[in-house]
């Protein structure tokens, strides 16, 4: 018996030793995983249906929140009700809250952090006269020439000069027209301008 107090003693000296050669820092609480780091976007990343925000009122914790994109483009936050987020870079959001804040807080300063952006999940629509027709996966930067090669080129019969972007901007829809027959078949990259996500692109048929 005293060999096993022993043994026990030995143990609890060991860990006891281990524990402080480590420092006194509490464990995480059970089941609650660490916080992951918000993604990086460029400053000029425009805001999208989906998109989780972090928005930030210096010296205001009560005004804080975390929240997500809906699907009708606006968020809502305390004290400022469905406010348009889509369309909108952080920066411009953030002062677009600013606004609206300051009937409530003496000059109020907004931050806006993206911690999930929308092109780790959202999608474009390629429609029309293209040889495969469908939703593709958006990520940032993705240009409209990406976008036709990724679903096969264009059809037979397209009139792609005669092609558009449909983008949502503000809660407003906007057509972009697009000389995509110039883009693809002769170089012209005047055209090629860069999606974004949610952009519909439409490729009519040619007219006879």
């Amino acid at each position: 018996m005293n060999g096993i107090k022993y043994l026990f003693t030995g143990v609890w000296f060991f860990l006891a030793s281990q524990v402080s050669a480590q420092g006194t820092a509490a464990p995480e609480a059970p089941g609650v995983l660490p916080a992951k780091p918000a993604a990086e976007v460029s400053p000029d990343y425009i805001i999208g249906p989906g998109d989780a925000l972090q928005v930030y009122v210096w010296r205001n914790p009560e005004l804080t929140s975390s929240v997500p994109v809906r699907p009708d483009g606006k968020i809502s936050t305390p004290l400022v009700e469905d406010m348009v987020a889509v369309g909108k870079t952080p920066s411009q959001l953030a002062r677009d809250i600013e606004k609206v804040l300051a009937e409530f807080v003496r000059s109020p300063q907004v931050n806006i952090i993206v911690t999930q952006p929308v092109s780790t999940f959202s999608q474009i629509k390629i429609i029309g006269q293209v040889k495969n027709p469908t939703a593709l996966a958006y990520r940032e930067g993705m240009t409209v020439l990406d976008a036709v090669l990724a679903v096969g080129g264009l059809a037979d019969f397209a009139a792609g000069n005669r092609a558009k972007v449909i983008r949502i901007e503000n809660g407003k829809s906007r057509e972009i027209k697009i000389r995509l027959d110039d883009v693809v078949n002769k170089g012209k990259l005047t055209s090629n301008i860069k999606l974004q996500a949610g952009d519909v692109l439409v490729v009519p048929e040619s007219r006879f």
